[in-house]
């Protein structure tokens, strides 16, 4: 397991030290849960997204009819 050497504010430090107390616990337990649950969050925050955008595509009726262009004609001024 890796280390983590940050700086806190010394009232923040406390008043965390006073939660884990009341929560059985330690500041390195709270921090790696807290990330935990940060990381699990974006991971299902980044799906649901996907998901909306496949549902937008779906119901999309935009079509470009099979025409297509070659990058010079994109970047043509």
């Amino acid at each position: 397991m890796a280390n983590v050497t940050m700086s806190i504010d010394e009232e923040l430090l406390k008043k965390a030290r006073k939660i884990a107390i009341d929560m059985d616990t330690n500041i390195s337990d709270l921090f790696r849960g807290f990330l935990a649950d940060l990381t699990s969050r974006e991971g299902s925050r980044k799906e649901f997204l996907a998901d909306e955008l496949d549902r937008l595509f779906e119901r999309s009726s935009a079509s470009s009819h099979g025409v297509s262009w070659t990058r010079d004609e994109l970047y043509e001024r």
